[in-house]
Formats: C-alpha cells, structure tokens, sequence
C-alpha cells in the first residue's frame, strides 16, 4: 500500500481510480488511501503552521462525483483521528475550498477539495490548499510519503460542524458583480437603460449556463438570477457525478456545442459553461463564437488592460501567434509565453508582481486563469465575474461584447499531433530529439522565438506562415507537435517541413503527421 499512495500524485494534486466500471481499469484510491492521506494532511499542516493538530481546523468539499462522499468520510476520519478540527462543507468548488481560508467568517488553517476535474465518473482525486494557496508538487510528495508509513485508523466522527459555504462564496461573487459595475461609473447607466433598480444590475441582460451536472449550477440561482438575470436554458445544473449529459469540460468538443446551441437556441446575450470544481471556464457569444483556448485569454486580458497598461500577461506554449499579435500590438501589454501546467503558469505571475513587474492575469489554454487581484486564484466563477461586469458595460455603451476581441485575428487551421517514443529512457532520448530539432531548423534559417518549453518555430514569410510547437510530455513517454496555420493550406506545408526536420529519429513513432 505504501507504494501504491505515492503512485497516486499527479503534478501537485492527488489522483486516482475511485470506483470500478470501466474496463482494464480497477480502484487505488481506496478509503484506506484517503484515510491515511488526511492523517498526512494534519502532520504536513502542524508542521508547516507550528500549530498543535488540536489547534487546527481545516475545511473540506467535494463536487458532484458519486465517490466524493465515501472518500470525504474516509479523508475527514483520519484528520479527526490525528486531532484536528474539521468543518465538512458538502458540494463545494476548488475556488471556494481556497477562500473558506480568507473568509472571515471560516479562517480555515488548511483545505480539501475532493475532485478530479473534468476526468470520468470513476476517478477522483485530492487538491489541498494552505494560506499560501495550492499546495506545490514537492508539497504533495511529502504528505503522500507521510502517509506510506501511516495505519488506517477510525473514529467517530459524527461531532464534525458542517458549513455552507457555497452560499457564502456565490453572496461574496454576487457582490464582486454588483461593486465593480459600481466601481465602473456604469452602474446607472446600466439600471437606467435596463429599467430596473440598481440591486438589479443584470436585469436586462439574458445569460446561460451549462455546469455539465458539476458543481456550478449555483451560480444560477445564488447569483445571476438574484441580480436580475434572465436565465431561461440553462442546463444540467443539477449535480450528477455520473456525467450523463456530457463531460464538464470547456475544453471538449460535445461540451462546447451544447453552451453553444444553448445560447443560439435561447438567443442569450452570453454563454458560460464550467468544469466539474469550476476551476475552469469558457463561454460563447450571442452569434455563437466560442470564447475558449486563445481567445478566452484574449478576452479576459482586454478587460484587464485599461487598469493594467503595458503589463505581462502569461499563457501556456501553446497559445498562438495570434494571440502575441493581439496582446501585444492591440493592447499594448507583453505577452510571456511560459509553460504547460496551471501552476507553472501561476508561480511565473507570482514571481514577475514580487519583482514589481505588473502581470494581472495568468492563464492556459485549458482555461486555468489566475487573476492578480483575486489571490492568484484560478477561479472559474470569478473570471466569469470579469466577463459578466464587461457585457453590462457593453450593453450600457450600446456595444457587444465580441468588440473587446474584434482585432484578435481568427484561427484557420491547426493540429496537434502526438509521437510516442519507443524506448525506456524517453526523457532522454526526447530532450536529444528536441536538440537536434532545434539545430536543424536554425541551420534552416527559420525563426525560432524564445520557448521555456520545447522548441518553436515562427513562420511569418515564405510559402509558409503559422507555427509549430514540438514539446516533451512531462510524465509520458510522448512528443505532441503542435501547429497552426495563417492560411489555408498552411498547416500541411509546415507539417512538411516537420517531417523533414525529425526525420531518421527511429525510436519516435511519426505515424500521427502522416
């Protein structure tokens, strides 16, 4: 068993297999697991806050999975057993298990989210957080290795306080709506041009929601409705941890089409749809443009810009050309194009604002985004705050809010493809193929930009134009090249041009670029 939990990590939360039902693959995240991993917690915790177990009270959620309350048993039994104080908070969001710590009505020393996003019903997973926001990958290592040498052990628990805290995370998000369109010098204009009182900012204004049976249909009926919103085809906001509408994933396809039909359907003036712990989030325009990947960063940027001139925003690798083009000479911010995972992407923000250089926002592709002003928190349901505050601005301005976007330059073509490495030391063999790639394109003379991440290439003149990204995965034995095109026809001429520069790696499978 001890070798199995420290298996369990993935990047800095815990991950695993929470019931059976889908073939070849069969439980480790087990009771015992969870039991022994919140034991852990609680040492970790005393440890780092020089607090006695006894003088800690630590919060703990879970969203909508069908395993989430077994496992929360498990969890709060071995927190208690080590002596701490636990406040058990039902169906809660990532976000909101970060904030019961700022709240001043909870002031919690730590918190559990049991989760495992977007991933199927039969997984679920552990994310902890501390005063100092999400725990670190080394964080996670050494709770999971205090808790391999840990006995399962129960006790009763049935003196735990329970707190909603959903409610009091939707009435501060409610109010975060209602003070920046104050603060905007819109609100009456808004109220005005509505008809409505001012306690109502939102009247006027049609907004749907998809929470894809997460845990966001709160933000439905504690938020937009309550300021005035018409809600009317909003789906699937009942929680149901077996996902039988869709995958609550703004990165999926299916998911995207059903916000996407939802808002055609009901001719709503935006679309918001969410991942199961809404930590993540995407949303469609009144024409039905999607506003997710390159573009909800776009978006969410040019909110930002007026109070945050000449700033750094930050994204993955993978973001586009475009989107540099956009920030950069649209905006006039800087665009730092850093690394794959929502924490790299966070702790670079942290440290640029440490070192006085201004970046408001932080975010990925997959629609992680952390904003400086709301506690480097990547927070679903905030940054549709910032999306919602902006369309009441618009509609006071008689404007859409598609204008913010209109300069950003719209996606052609694009690909991603994926070449397993055939051989044990992939980490190896992988950095020696990204070496070569990138020796080989420079005696190219092609344009390669700075890439904390892999190696990329820039094609703005020549038959050619768009990029290609080739990168190693951090944990599987896979290289994923990804590429874009200006034009048409332009992604096959750079995947030529891939071909040649990776060709006579034997032990990399290219069969994908074929």
């Amino acid at each position: 068993m001890s070798a199995d939990i420290k298996k369990l990590q993935n990047g800095s939360d815990v991950r695993g297999i929470a019931l059976e039902g889908v073939a070849d693959e069969h439980v480790n995240l087990t009771g015992e697991a969870c039991n022994k991993i919140g034991q852990a917690f609680v040492k970790w915790l005393s440890k780092k806050t020089g607090k006695n177990a006894c003088d800690l009270k630590i919060g703990i959620g879970r969203d909508s999975r069908v395993s989430g309350p077994a496992l929360e048993e498990a969890v709060v039994k071995g927190m208690v057993a080590e002596g701490s104080k636990v406040v058990r908070c039902g169906l809660a969001t990532t976000p909101s298990m970060f904030m019961s710590i700022v709240f001043e009505q909870t002031k919690f020393d730590g918190s559990v989210e049991i989760t495992a996003s977007h991933l199927p019903f039969n997984r679920n997973g552990l994310k902890f957080f501390d005063k100092d926001g999400g725990l670190e990958h080394d964080d996670i290592t050494d709770i999971l290795a205090i808790a391999s040498e840990l006995s399962e052990r129960d006790c009763d628990i049935s003196s735990c306080e329970s707190f909603d805290l959903l409610s009091l995370y939707a009435e501060h998000l409610k109010n975060a709506i209602q003070t920046q369109i104050s603060k905007s010098n819109c609100g009456d204009t808004v109220a005005a041009s509505n008809g409505a009182a001012y306690d109502k900012p939102l009247a006027g204004l049609k907004i749907v929601v998809d929470s894809g049976n997460g845990a966001s249909g709160f933000f439905v009926d504690k938020i937009l409705q309550p300021l005035g919103a018409d809600t009317t085809g909003s789906q699937f906001l009942e929680p149901d941890g077996m996902f039988p509408n869709h995958i609550p994933n703004p990165e999926n396809k299916q998911a995207m089409e059903a916000i996407r039909s939802a808002v055609l359907n009901n001719k709503a003036d935006l679309g918001l749809i969410f991942d199961t712990d809404v930590d993540r989030m995407s949303a469609v325009l009144s024409d039905g443009s999607e506003v997710n990947r390159d573009a909800i960063i776009a978006m969410a940027a040019a909110i930002l810009a007026p109070e945050n001139p000449g700033s750094t925003i930050i994204t993955d690798s993978v973001t586009s050309d475009r989107l540099t083009y956009f920030l950069e000479d649209c905006l006039g911010l800087k665009h730092l194009c850093y690394m794959r995972g929502y924490k790299n992407v966070i702790n670079k923000q942290k440290e640029l604002n440490e070192k006085g250089i201004n970046s408001p926002l932080a975010m990925e592709t997959s629609g992680h985004g952390a904003l400086k002003e709301n506690y480097y928190l990547d927070d679903g349901a905030y940054l549709a705050v910032k999306l919602i505050v902006a369309l009441a601005q618009a509609r006071a301005q008689e404007k859409k809010l598609d204008s913010l976007i209109e300069k950003l330059p719209p996606l052609v073509e694009e690909g991603e493809y994926r070449f397993k490495i055939l051989c044990e030391d992939f980490k190896e063999y992988g950095k020696s193929v990204l070496e070569q790639f990138r020796l080989r394109a420079e005696k190219a003379g092609y344009v390669l930009p700075q890439s904390f991440e892999g190696v990329r290439i820039s094609f703005k003149d020549g038959d050619a134009q768009g990029w290609m990204l080739l990168r190693l995965s951090l944990h599987d034995p896979v290289m994923p090249l990804n590429i874009e095109g200006a034009r048409k026809g332009d992604v096959e001429k750079i995947k030529a041009i891939a071909r040649e520069l990776l060709n006579g790696f034997d032990k990399l499978d290219m069969s994908a670029l074929k």
